[in-house]
């Protein structure tokens, strides 16, 4: 009787490891799946993120030296060199944060090439 119980026992033991080994398996597959599904969106959110992100700094900077050159050239009384530049700021970057200040600054830019005629 003593031998069957403990075959019992041991059998019990043996399927309970058995189920904690299956599920264990399980677990470490979904958390492969669930790591490479992050690893994926991530993948997919900064590539598509990085360029257009890169690709507006750079023409912040383009809007940005533009400006200054254009301001500096009316501050050097190359007035209709500012207009220029100022259009090529606009004509560029019509929707610039920078569209207010460059349209003012071409109006006084025109005022002062119509008073020097």
């Amino acid at each position: 009787m003593k031998q069957v119980f403990a075959f019992l026992l041991i059998a019990a033991g043996a399927g309970l490891a058995f189920w904690m080994w299956v599920g264990y398996r399980r677990w470490a597959e979904r958390s492969r799946a669930s790591d490479q599904r992050f690893a994926s969106a991530m993948t997919q959110v900064m590539g598509s993120a990085t360029p257009k992100a890169a690709e507006d700094l750079a023409g912040v900077a383009q809007q940005r030296l533009l400006y200054d050159a254009a301001s500096k050239a009316g501050e050097a009384g190359e007035t209709v060199l500012s207009i220029q530049l100022y259009a090529r700021l606009l004509a560029r970057y019509p929707n610039s944060t920078l569209g207010t200040q460059v349209r003012a600054a071409v109006e006084a830019q025109k005022k002062k090439l119509v008073v020097k005629s």
